[in-house]
């Protein structure tokens, strides 16, 4: 027999497949977080953040709603600040609206808070009653302060007449528009004093009673401890009602016929100026570069209040140097 020749064979180890490292747990929640809050960013880029690049882009043409949208530069903004003096003007008397009203409301709420904050019997009626207005339809309560405020017949007019006072014209006198549309918004208070009453309820009573003790009259513990003891809640309705009143249009729109904007261009804020630049002559993007300029402007404004904070503003256990 012949022997054969084997060729001994080499076995080759194949190295073992690399098992991927299992997610930890905060991986896990943060997928997780993302997946919940998915809908928010989607709606955000599409509904919000779109718009605003959109508008960005828009303030430097010529877009007309239907067909236009060339490029022309900054036209538009020297156009604004040159040619346009119903841009002046509502500029002028929307500052006018937000200088008064907002410190107004402001004090005004902080006093209904106190106020309603004492422990007697029925107050909590008297709460009910005073936060109603802040919840009713709003063109409904423009269209009753109309009948109001109206000069011949309006209830106002009338109540002043009891104590011997003329009263003024209101809605068709340049010199009283703003500030009847001031002492309306003075009328609902209730949504800034619910605010003001629970940070009123959070302050301590031994503060109070300590300082009492040490001789203190109402007014003394009123300035020294309720009002810094609240200062949180102070600056955060002053902010957010400053952003309220550059925003002001419905009043105006509502209560001056087909949104004109009154007598002698008196109630022509500057929203109610854009949204006539923007849906009655369809110069779009005129009114995008409006935006843009209201925009800068509530945003320097915010960024001084937020500068100006540490030195009024008292957080509790803060470290105040």
């Amino acid at each position: 027999m012949s022997s054969m020749r084997t060729t001994p064979t080499i076995e080759t180890e194949t190295p073992a497949r690399k098992q991927k490292k299992p997610m930890s747990l905060d991986q896990k929640e943060s997928i997780q977080g993302y997946i919940f809050i998915a809908p928010w960013i989607i709606g955000f880029l599409f509904l919000t953040g779109g718009p605003i690049l959109f508008s960005l882009y828009g303030s430097f043409t010529n877009y007309d709603v239907t067909s236009r949208m060339d490029f022309v530069g900054l036209k538009n903004y020297i156009r604004m600040f040159t040619n346009d003096d119903l841009f002046w003007t509502s500029l002028y008397n929307t500052l006018y609206y937000v200088a008064i009203s907002v410190p107004l409301t402001t004090a005004g709420a902080v006093l209904l808070g106190v106020l309603l904050n004492q422990k007697v019997p029925g107050m909590r009626v008297f709460r009910t009653i005073y936060y109603l207005p802040a919840v009713l339809s709003g063109v409904g309560v423009y269209l009753l302060w109309m009948q109001l405020l109206s000069p011949d017949t309006g209830l106002v007019n009338t109540m002043l007449s009891w104590v011997g006072i003329d009263g003024p014209a209101w809605l068709s006198d340049p010199a009283w528009t703003k500030p009847a549309l001031i002492f309306m918004k003075l009328w609902s208070l209730g949504g800034g004093m619910l605010l003001y009453l629970a940070s009123l309820q959070g302050v301590p009573q031994s503060l109070y009673e300590a300082a009492e003790m040490d001789g203190a009259n109402v007014f003394h513990r009123f300035r020294h401890i309720t009002i810094p003891m609240i200062t949180p809640v102070i600056f955060f309705d002053l902010v957010t009602s400053l952003i309220g009143g550059f925003q002001i249009f419905q009043e105006a729109y509502v209560m001056t016929e087909s949104g004109s904007g009154g007598p002698a261009n008196s109630l022509v804020f500057f929203n109610l100026h854009m949204w006539n630049k923007a849906f009655r002559v369809f110069d779009m993007g005129y009114a995008m570069g409006m935006s843009w300029v209201l925009f800068i402007i509530v945003f320097i404004l915010t960024v001084f209040n937020l500068k100006l904070a540490p030195r009024w503003v008292h957080y509790e256990g803060e470290d105040r140097k």
